[in-house]
Formats: C-alpha cells, sequence, structure tokens
C-alpha cells in the first residue's frame, strides 16, 4: 500500500478511478430507486411503509462498513506510518455520519407507523446512536489540536476504542431483547427476504457503496489540496519573515 502514498500516483489514480465510481453510483441509485419505488410490492403487514428499508437498511450497513474502515485506516496510520491513512481516516468519517444520521432518521420514520414509536432506547438503537457519537468525536478531535500528527493519533486512539461497538450493533438482536428482528439478508444460510424486495436492496447498497468511493476520493483530494496550500502558505510566511530581518 506504501505504492499509493505518493500524493501525485493517489491523485492520478483517484482522477482514473473517479468517472467509474461516478456512473455507478448514479446507474445503480436510478435503478435502485425503480425497484424500490416502483417495480418492488408493498409487504403484506407494512404496506408502503416497507420502502423506506430500501434506504434505512444499506444506510445503516455503510455506517458500520465505513467506521470499520475508518479504524483500518487509523490504525494503518498509527502503526505503520502510512502518510495518506490519517488523511483517508479522516475524509471518511463526516460520510460515515452521515450514514449514521440517515439510518437513525430512516429508522425514526419507519419505527412510528411500525412500533408506534419514533425512538426506543433498546440495544440496537442505543448502539447506533453512540455510533454517531463515535464518529462526531473523531472529527472533534481532529480540530482540537493545531498539530495534525497529535490530532491523528489522539483520534486513531478514539477509532481503535470504538471498534468494539461495532459487534454490539450487529449481534444486539440476539444478545438482548430488542424490537428489531434478527438479520434476513446477510445471515447463515443464506437470506430469507423475497427476492422482490432483495434485489431493490441490493442496488441501493451498491449505490450507497459507490457514492462512499467517490465522496471519499473527492475528500481525499481535498486534503491534500488543502496540505499543500497550507505548505505554500507557511513557506512563503517564512520566507517573508526572513526577507524582513
Amino acid at each position: 500500500m506504501h505504492r499509493f502514498a505518493n500524493p501525485s500516483r493517489f491523485l492520478r489514480l483517484s482522477a482514473a478511478i473517479l468517472p467509474w465510481s461516478t456512473a455507478a453510483c448514479v446507474c445503480l441509485l436510478v435503478v435502485g430507486l425503480y425497484f424500490a419505488l416502483v417495480a418492488s410490492p408493498p409487504d403484506y403487514q407494512q404496506s408502503e411503509t416497507v420502502r423506506i428499508m430500501y434506504v434505512h437498511v444499506p444506510a445503516a450497513w455503510m455506517a458500520m462498513g465505513t467506521y470499520a474502515f475508518l479504524a483500518l485506516a487509523s490504525a494503518t496510520g498509527l502503526i505503520w506510518k502510512h502518510p495518506l491513512a490519517d488523511l483517508t481516516a479522516k475524509a471518511a468519517a463526516p460520510i460515515g455520519a452521515s450514514f449514521t444520521f440517515i439510518a437513525l432518521a430512516t429508522g425514526a420514520l419507519w419505527g412510528q407507523p411500525t412500533w408506534g414509536t419514533w425512538w426506543v432506547w433498546d440495544a440496537r438503537l442505543t448502539s447506533v446512536l453512540i455510533l454517531l457519537f463515535l464518529y462526531l468525536g473523531y472529527m472533534a478531535l481532529w480540530n482540537a489540536f493545531d498539530d495534525e500528527t497529535r490530532a491523528a493519533r489522539a483520534a486513531a486512539i478514539l477509532a481503535l476504542v470504538g471498534i468494539v461497538n461495532l459487534p454490539i450493533i450487529k449481534f444486539s438482536v440476539e444478545w438482548w431483547n430488542t424490537l428489531h428482528q434478527p438479520a434476513s439478508v446477510l445471515r447463515i444460510g443464506g437470506p430469507t427476504i423475497d427476492p422482490s424486495m432483495l434485489l431493490p436492496l441490493l442496488l441501493m447498497a451498491g449505490a450507497f457503496l459507490f457514492y462512499f468511493v467517490t465522496i471519499l476520493l473527492l475528500r481525499i483530494r481535498l486534503e491534500l489540496a488543502g496540505r499543500k496550500l497550507r505548505t505554500v502558505q507557511f513557506n512563503r510566511a517564512r520566507a517573508s519573515l526572513r526577507g524582513t530581518t
């Protein structure tokens, strides 16, 4: 992976990937929304409310997957000092926080007609809320230090400590009595959900995944541009000080 630590090489690679990831995101989103809103049938119990699932579930998957990615990037930067790892983790955090917020918001919209309440303090909902706080805390630590090295180290430690929350989210419905149903897609023995509902769910999950890839690459490129700009400004300020002495 150190081959891609060179900013110029990363910029070339990301420039080649971005058009394809953007196109894949748009295509999957358009097709996924068609199947989710038009082609798929209403649920026999939840009726049209079930369509919220096609946003809620992929957002929840991506909220957890993005945090796992963030923790892996943080560990890479903390242990192996990969030059782009910390920037990658920093760039991923706002995206993951957005996915988590969408999962919580759509979960509330789904829960009100299904359970009769917008929110309950069960294990799944509480652990996902903690995940949102972990994202926000990670981003706050990056902004709490003037020294980027110290900020990256503190944020990486929080990310690695917070990884214990992921299995709690995943297995909370089996460890405790919650309102959420057990897994019906990612489970041993295969999905139990009807194919007419599974297809739009997977299409929307693919759209969310390519959205993540696209926005992540754009944010890393922005971080690199900002770092380069700060270096230029620092060098100019230092040269100006030298010129006045």
